[in-house]
């Protein structure tokens, strides 16, 4: 079984992405525009985003999604015409994953 070894510390919308700030210092970023609840939301539902060990829930939207289907590129209700689940998951994957950068850099 594998399991997600990292822990969001923080969420938040951000020019139209919504940005997962990793304890490691990755950070996860998918645009809001390939969720069709979340494309429709406004800056204070967007923002209001609850943290749970398994992903991210905005009870403004009723829209969950986990942490493991958005590292898969899975980003839930897609606002298009074709399924949510990116054709290519493993480029999707290196998009996702922004990189590894202090947290105090980012804040900054």
């Amino acid at each position: 079984m594998n399991t997600l070894v990292d822990t969001a510390i923080k969420a938040t919308c951000k020019n139209g992405y919504i940005v997962i700030y990793m304890e490691s210092g990755v950070e996860i970023r998918f645009p809001i525009s390939n969720n069709r609840r979340l494309a429709q939301g406004t800056n204070k539902q967007l923002n209001n985003i609850e943290i749970s060990p398994y992903g991210l829930h905005w009870p403004d939207l009723d829209e969950d999604l986990s942490f493991r289907g958005l590292i898969e590129g899975d980003y839930g209700q897609y606002a298009g015409n074709r399924t949510s689940r990116c054709s290519q998951p493993p480029k999707a994957v290196a998009e996702v994953v922004i990189g590894v950068r202090q947290l105090s850099e980012s804040f900054a």
